[in-house]
Parts: structure tokens; C-alpha cells; sequence
């Protein structure tokens, strides 16, 4: 076999290539030669000129070949090609490259799928996002926007005055949020370790430790189901701001938002779920005792909270506690009502074990949740600041526990020593950055934007 180049330097984008064209003329040459390469997509015969689709990640353009440029090379669909030539224009009027040389750079073993209807088979898209890219232009365009979206909210938050950080994957306890952990074993320190559910309590040690502005965007793990919303292994957007409450964050996040929507597909209105949803600040807000008041089931009483739940036909088998029927009744009848963003706000105490008290009820704290077409998107507090007080939530946990919630929060007392040492007011912010990719792309399956999903392992 012919050994193959192993680099085709200065390489031009095809984007470039389709924006030499559009002031040429039908039928006209640019002057500037140009250097493209990409896999060879499609191919038509017309006498003895040759037409070829090459596709790379910034779009497509026609190859405009004459019969010696192809002589002594062997061209499949699929083979990834390196052309040298200029740009023109069809007289017909599509962009093209008029090619002087082409170089076979890496040849193809196995046939594509049916390049013109593009990849539909849903499982196969999945195991095998590579072949969904290459042959499907919406996945490569919703990886793309993915991107452009997690570097706009990096750019705002840096010019917020912000600090990116990075804390440990690997925990000797887990907590910051209601879930089971993935459990591993680190063999040297014979000790058991847990892939992290949340950042939060690193991240408030730093503001501790006076960093005052810091977010992290990473994985978190969660031993949970998996459904059009969630995924085992996802990522979140966490920061912390010292000298702020939720309300603060409330402004932050609606402003982010809709900053990153103007940058990311050029405006604030989505269409998601067949709904027009517009993301633009500010954001209705609304009260959850009083949402679930207006759906008769904002009760104190686990007995009679039960039983409205059961006359709706509501299984609550599984709700040990008051708290779980409360989160139960707000996702069953109060999220899916909530489709144009809504800041849903003072949640029970015990639902909150990390957020402060509101000043005129003991019994709700400075927590809200947000909203958008009928799917959460992430969660923040005004942040308990106060050892004490941090140490009596993780008590009231795990009461919480005893009481059959399995997945209330343990404690962790090497927390609760660091807010000894004395933290300030603090606002924080929790946003699913896979679900805001879904909300921007109108997809309607977390496995659509994120590129590897987990699976159920394939049987024989």
C-alpha cells in the first residue's frame, strides 16, 4: 500500500472557501489558491468533469474536478481528501473549488451509512456519534452550539470578575445534593472514594478562604435513572459570589442567560417542546407555597398531604417523609405548567440543607429553582454562612434519613469546620449546562447534546 501524507499543512476551512465566492460572478475564478480538506461526501459524473462534495466541520463545498486530477487515484465515498485550487463559481452559481490537486489522505475500510437521508436509526446515532456526525449536519451544528455555548458563559463570568477552579472529582464524602454517589475503591490509600455529586462544598471553602467570585463548569456523577432529562455522568455550572443572596443570583442568571442565547443563535427566543419560549430578562417569579396552594396541596400535614395526592392518583409508595411528598407534588403538578421561564422561590427547609432562612418564616429559606419549558434548569441559595447553624441542617438530614430518605445528606464535618472560620454572605447557582443545550437547540432528549450518552450495554 502507498504510504499516506501524515500532515496537509495550511489548510483553509471550507467556510472560507463558500465566503471567497459570494463576490464572484457565475461562472467566474477567484485569484487566491486555497488548500481545503474533508471527507468526500458525495459524487457526481458529468463527461469528463468530475463533481465532489467535501465536508469538514465548518460546512460543505463542491470539488469542480477535471478527469486528470483524478487520474491514479482511487476515491471512495468516505475517503478524507486534501484539494488545492480556487475558488469559484458555478454558472449556476455554487461555490465551489476548481481543484488543480488532489491527495488521498486517509482512505476508508468500512461503507458509510446512507449519506443522503443522513443517519435515522436512533440507537445507532448513539453508540456510534462518530458516524452521526459525519453523515448529519444538525448533530455537527448542535455539537458546535454546545461549544459556542459553554465558551460564552466561561466569557461572561470571567468578565463578571469571576475565577474558574477546579476541585476534586474524587471525594471522601459526597454531598452538595440529593443523590446516590458512584462508589470506587483507591487501592494505595485502602480507602473508599466517591465521584462527586456537586461542587458546592468545595467551592464554598474557597469563598472561605477569600476567593469571593469562583465557578466551575465539570462533571458531576449521579447513581440515578436515566430519562430524557437526566444522565448519570452530566455537566454543571456551579459558582459562589461572597456578599450576595439569591435574589442577586435570581439577576445574575437571567442576564447570563439571556446573554449567552444573543451570542449563541442570535436572539432570546427558542423553540423548544413546539413552543415559543423567550428566554429575555426578567423572568416571572413565583412563590412555591403559593404554586402549590393554587394546585390545593400546600399542607404541613404529611397525613393529609398523602391523601390529596392519592385522590389525584398520585402513587406515593416511595414518599417516606413530608419533604418527599412536597418534591413530589411540585414535580408531578407544578413543573410541567412552568414553560416560559419562571424563578420558582422559598422552598421548605427541609428540602434545603445548605440555604438561609427567609426573614419572615423560619420554616421556608432563600432557595429558588428555574424553569423553562416545563424542565428545570438549575437551583440556588442564599447560602447558610453560619457553623452552627450548618451543623443543626445536617442534623434535621439526618433525621431526614432515619426517616427512610435515603438520599438526604449525610453530613460533613470538615465542612462544617471550615464555615467556622467564618464565611460571608454568599449567593450560589447551580445550572445544568447539558439542559440549557437542549433548551438553545431544541432538542428534546439530553442524549441528543451530549456526544457520548450512557447506555444500557448492547445483549450477545
Amino acid at each position: 500500500m502507498t504510504s499516506l501524507p501524515k500532515r496537509f499543512p495550511d489548510r483553509a476551512e471550507i467556510s472560507t472557501a463558500r465566503a471567497e465566492t459570494e463576490a464572484l460572478e457565475p461562472g467566474q475564478d477567484g485569484e487566491n489558491e486555497l488548500r481545503l480538506a474533508g471527507r468526500v461526501l458525495a459524487r457526481r459524473e458529468m463527461g469528463k468533469l468530475t463533481f465532489l462534495d467535501l465536508v469538514d466541520r465548518s460546512g460543505r463545498i463542491q470539488l469542480f474536478c477535471e478527469q486528470s486530477v483524478l487520474e491514479g487515484l482511487d476515491l471512495d465515498l468516505g475517503d478524507i481528501v486534501g484539494a488545492s485550487g480556487r475558488p469559484m463559481k458555478t454558472r449556476r452559481g455554487e461555490p465551489s473549488l476548481r481543484v488543480g490537486k488532489l491527495e488521498l489522505l486517509a482512505k476508508i475500510r468500512l461503507p458509510l451509512p446512507d449519506v443522503y437521508h443522513g443517519l435515522t436509526d436512533v440507537e445507532t446515532r448513539y453508540r456510534k456519534r462518530y458516524l452521526d456526525l459525519l453523515v448529519n449536519e444538525e448533530t455537527r451544528r448542535d455539537a458546535l452550539l454546545r461549544a459556542r455555548m459553554v465558551s460564552s458563559i466561561r466569557r461572561h463570568l470571567d468578565d463578571e470578575g469571576f475565577v474558574e477552579v477546579e476541585t476534586p472529582v474524587l471525594q471522601p464524602r459526597y454531598g452538595g445534593a440529593f443523590a446516590r454517589p458512584f462508589v470506587t475503591h483507591h487501592n494505595e490509600l485502602d480507602q473508599d472514594f466517591y465521584l462527586r455529586i456537586a461542587t458546592e462544598l468545595y467551592l464554598k471553602r474557597l469563598i472561605v478562604g477569600g476567593l469571593e467570585r469562583v465557578y466551575e463548569i465539570g462533571k458531576d456523577f449521579r447513581n440515578e435513572g436515566v430519562s430524557y432529562k437526566h444522565q448519570p455522568e452530566f455537566t454543571m455550572l456551579e459558582w459562589y459570589e461572597a456578599y450576595a443572596d439569591y435574589r442577586d443570583a435570581m439577576a445574575r442568571v437571567e442576564k447570563l442567560i439571556e446573554t449567552v442565547a444573543l451570542e449563541v443563535i442570535g436572539g432570546s427566543k427558542v423553540s423548544f417542546r413546539g413552543t415559543e419560549i423567550d428566554l429575555a430578562a426578567p423572568w416571572r417569579r413565583l412563590r412555591l407555597p403559593d404554586a402549590l396552594e393554587a394546585e390545593g396541596l400546600w399542607t404541613r400535614d404529611e397525613a393529609e398531604l398523602r391523601s390529596r395526592l392519592e385522590a389525584r392518583g398520585v402513587d406515593v409508595g416511595h414518599d417516606h417523609t413530608w419533604a418527599q411528598l412536597i418534591d413530589h407534588s411540585l414535580s408531578a403538578f407544578v413543573e410541567p405548567t412552568l414553560v416560559q421561564p419562571t424563578i420558582l422561590h422559598d422552598y421548605p427547609i427541609e428540602l434545603s440543607p445548605f440555604a438561609r432562612a427567609t426573614d419572615d418564616d423560619p420554616t421556608l429559606v432563600e432557595r429558588f429553582e428555574y424553569f423553562v419549558g416545563g424542565m428545570e434548569l438549575g437551583n440556588a441559595f442564599s447560602e447558610i454562612n453560619d457553623a452552627v447553624d450548618q451543623a443543626e441542617r445536617f442534623s434535621m438530614q439526618q433525621s431526614e434519613r432515619e426517616a427512610g430518605d435515603a438520599l438526604a445528606e449525610e453530613g460533613d464535618p470538615d465542612f462544617v469546620e471550615a464555615l467556622s472560620y467564618g464565611m460571608p454572605p454568599t449567593g450560589g447557582l447551580g445550572l445544568g449546562i447539558d439542559r440549557l443545550a437542549m433548551v438553545l437547540s431544541g432538542r428534546e432528549t439530553i442524549r441528543d447534546v451530549v456526544l457520548f450518552p450512557a447506555l444500557r450495554e448492547r445483549e450477545g
